[in-house]
C-alpha cells in the first residue's frame, strides 16, 4: 500500500493538517505574549548576536564600495627621455590610445611637469635659476577595466618600458594587493564571527527550551499518557523557537537600521568635505529577508536539538 493511499484511509487532510499547525503557532506565541519581560529579553540576546555580524558585513559592503574603484584605478607612469621633445611625446600618446588595453592616455608637457613641481615643492625660486628645464615629459596611462588586474597591468609595463621613448615606467600595484588581502581576511573575519555568534544563538534557543521542557515536565508526562506522540508533542516547542529566532531577526534588523541611521548624516558631512557623494547604504530587502529567514531557521534548529535530546528522556511514570 503506497504512503498516498495510507493517507486517504487514516483520514489525513492537509487543510486539517494545516489548521492544527497554524493553531499551534498562534498558541505558542500567545504563550510567549504573556511572558513579554522574559520573551524580550531572550530575543534581544538573540538580536545583539545577530546584530554584530550582519552590521560589520553592512560595514564591509560600504567599504568595498569606496574603494571599488580604487582596485581598478591603478595607473601607470610613463616617463619619458629627456630628449624627447613635447611634440614627440604628444604623437607617442596618440599611438598609445589606439592600443587595445589602454583607456586614456594623458600628457603632460615638459612645462606643465615644472610648473606643477613649482607650485607644489615651494621651491619656485631656486627653479628660476636654472638655465633649462631638468624634467621629463610624463605620460598618465589608464589601462581599460578588463585589463586592470595587477597580472595584465604589469604585462603592459613590461611592453611600455621597451618603447624607445621610454625612460621609467612606474606601476604601483603593492597597495592594490595589499587591500585586496585585508578585504579577504575582513571577509573570512566576518565569516567566522557570524559561525561563532550562530552557534551562540543555537546555545541560547536551546537552553530556553530545555527550560521551557522542565517547566512543563508534568504536562508532557500527562499527555503521553493519553498516548500523544512525540511529533505532537514537540510541535509547539519548534514553533517557540521559530518565534523566538524571528523575534531576534527582526531586532537584528532595527539595530542595525537604527545605527545606519544614526551614522549617515556624519558620513554624509564628511564625505561632502572631500567633494564626494558617498553615503552609507542601508539593508536591502534581500539581505533583511535572508536575516530573519537565518534567524527563524537557527531558532527551529536550536529548538529541534534540545527538544530531541531531552523529550525522550520524559517517559510517564
Amino acid at each position: 500500500m503506497t504512503a498516498k493511499h495510507s493517507r486517504r484511509r487514516l483520514g489525513f487532510r492537509p487543510h486539517i493538517w494545516l489548521q492544527r499547525h497554524a493553531q499551534v503557532a498562534l498558541s505558542s506565541l500567545g504563550r510567549l505574549a504573556r511572558l513579554p519581560f522574559s520573551t524580550l529579553m531572550t530575543s534581544s540576546v538573540i538580536g545583539i548576536a545577530l546584530a554584530l555580524p550582519m552590521g560589520l558585513h553592512l560595514l564591509l559592503s560600504n567599504l568595498q564600495q569606496v574603494t571599488g574603484g580604487w582596485e581598478t584605478g591603478a595607473t601607470i607612469s610613463l616617463f619619458l627621455k629627456q630628449a624627447v621633445s613635447d611634440q614627440q611625446a604628444g604623437e607617442l600618446a596618440d599611438s598609445l590610445r589606439q592600443h587595445q588595453r589602454i583607456e586614456s592616455v594623458e600628457l603632460i608637457s615638459k612645462a606643465s611637469a615644472l610648473k606643477e613641481f613649482r607650485r607644489l615643492s615651494g621651491f619656485g625660486e631656486a627653479l628660476q635659476a636654472l638655465d633649462s628645464n631638468p624634467l621629463p615629459a610624463l605620460l598618465v596611462i589608464q589601462p581599460k577595466i578588463a585589463f586592470s588586474t595587477p597580472e595584465s597591468a604589469e604585462a603592459l609595463v613590461k611592453e611600455l618600458e621597451r618603447l624607445a621613448e621610454a625612460d621609467i615606467v612606474q606601476l604601483d600595484l603593492q597597495w592594490v594587493r595589499r587591500l585586496q588581502a585585508i578585504t579577504r581576511i575582513a571577509q573570512r573575519g566576518v565569516l567566522v564571527l557570524a559561525s561563532l555568534l550562530g552557534l551562540a544563538v543555537l546555545l541560547i534557543i536551546g537552553n530556553t527550551i530545555r527550560l521551557e521542557i522542565q517547566h512543563r515536565h508534568a504536562e508532557i508526562e500527562i499527555t503521553k499518557l493519553i498516548g500523544a506522540t512525540n511529533a505532537f508533542i514537540r510541535r509547539p516547542f519548534l514553533y517557540t523557537g521559530f518565534w523566538y529566532g524571528l523575534f531576534g531577526g527582526i531586532i537584528a534588523w532595527l539595530m542595525v537600521a537604527s545605527s545606519i541611521g544614526l551614522l549617515s548624516g556624519p558620513i554624509a558631512n564628511l564625505a561632502s568635505l572631500y567633494q564626494s557623494g558617498f553615503g552609507l547604504n542601508s539593508l536591502e530587502p534581500g539581505t533583511a529577508l535572508i536575516l530573519l529567514s537565518g534567524s527563524a531557521g537557527l531558532g527551529l534548529c536550536g529548538s529541534w536539538l534540545a527538544v530531541s535530546r531531552h523529550l525522550s528522556a520524559i517517559q510517564p511514570s
